[in-house]
């Protein structure tokens, strides 16, 4: 079995988290992704905690089975290596502030003249375009500007941002997509295209119940706490011991729901139907939690899932790492040390393919400069 991008080359400019997720995610489809990277310190994350055996977790995680070397742009003899490394590669990846690969002499323009079929990726906060372009951003500024913060929490308490730093990670999802569909356009046209994400474009781009609630009833939701605002029931309910969810996203599924529980309100005008149910959710839950609550999660969990309606328990991440259907799938990862010794753990690459290696370890991450020699043997090939 071969990997899909085996043969593609991406050189990887970026640090933190956007750019380096996108470039994890090329890596785990088989592209070889060469880390180039500023002199003394590395990539930021390398000095993020926690940290094992005086290396971050953090760091390795996003970067296994990266290249690293290490160059200064603004040096001649460094600019050189990195110009013959150009010349090779299928992509570049960057998540500099607008600007900066301009003044390096870098830019689009002067890379698309010199290296045509050269695929360009750029991530940042606002973007290539725009007045507030060149402005700095980390996940938390876009996830306040992008309006999710305001949706997210309990009604009435101040807003909270998502757990997960979902900026960084879906606007490297985007970049990693716009990418493939670049090196695809390339078969055809031999070219190599810009690639522009920005991270506030891509917190609005899941915003999808906000901003269709929003444009039609003029004005904007606010955060509904476990709730989904356009469906119902479909949040947190009470069992003795705890919560659990229940999603019953359509009637037919509502029927059930109340089939299982013994509530006569399939026909209930207040709930028959989805909108209805919204209207009415708060004395729907008090309703279903009435008979919830005399039984234990398993035990609503595994009757609901015998009767076919999504449900599920809340569970925390060292759960979630011991789950089976995780598991199966192949979800955690072994990330090696350079003895070939499992160092940490990782989540592993949610897209299955057919015919496509699936691993059950990755590679180590890089120590910075650690492929120097291997990356300049590389590059005097033929």
């Amino acid at each position: 079995m071969t990997a899909p991008l085996t043969g593609y080359t991406v050189l990887d400019l970026t640090h933190v988290l956007a750019g380096p997720f996108c470039t994890m995610t090329l890596s785990d489809l088989g592209a070889t992704v060469i880390k180039v990277e500023p002199p003394e310190t590395g990539d930021d994350t390398r000095a993020f905690p926690p940290f094992k055996d005086g290396k971050s977790a953090y760091f390795a995680t996003i970067n296994h089975g990266k290249k690293s070397i290490r160059l200064n742009l603004k040096e001649d003899e460094d600019r050189a290596v990195f110009e013959r490394l150009l010349a090779k590669a299928d992509v570049l990846v960057e998540n500099y502030r607008p600007g900066v690969m301009e003044r390096l002499g870098y830019g689009w323009e002067t890379l698309h003249a010199q290296y045509p079929r050269l695929v360009y990726g750029a991530v940042s906060g606002f973007g290539h375009t725009g007045p507030d372009s060149k402005r700095p951003a980390y996940d938390m500024v876009v996830q306040a500007r992008g309006g999710v913060m305001s949706i997210t929490g309990e009604k009435d308490r101040e807003p909270v941002r998502v757990g997960a730093s979902i900026g960084d990670i879906i606007s490297g999802m985007f970049l990693a997509q716009g990418i493939l569909t670049a090196l695809l356009d390339r078969e055809k046209t031999g070219l190599g295209r810009k690639v522009d994400v920005a991270m506030l474009d891509s917190i609005l781009a899941v915003l999808e119940h906000a901003v269709a609630l929003t444009t039609v009833n003029g004005e904007a939701p606010g955060p509904t706490g476990a709730r989904h605002p356009s469906i119902t029931p479909f949040e947190t309910f009470h069992a003795s011991d705890g919560l659990f969810v229940i999603a019953a996203g359509n009637d037919k599924l509502f029927e059930k729901l109340c089939m299982t529980l013994q509530l006569p309100l399939a026909q209930d005008p207040r709930f028959a139907t989805n909108p209805a149910r919204c209207e009415n959710a708060r004395l729907l839950k008090r309703l279903i939690e009435a008979v919830t609550l005399g039984d234990t999660r398993s035990h609503w969990i595994s009757k609901l899932t015998a009767a076919g309606i999504p449900t599920g328990p809340i569970q925390t991440v060292d759960q979630v790492l011991k789950d089976p259907q995780i598991l199966a799938r192949n979800m955690v990862v072994d990330v090696l040390d350079k003895t070939g010794r499992q160092a940490y753990k990782a989540a592993g690459n949610p897209i299955k393919m057919s015919d496509a290696p699936d691993p059950t370890t990755r590679e180590p991450a890089p120590d910075l400069d650690g492929n120097r020699g291997e990356i300049l043997r590389w590059l005097d090939e033929a």
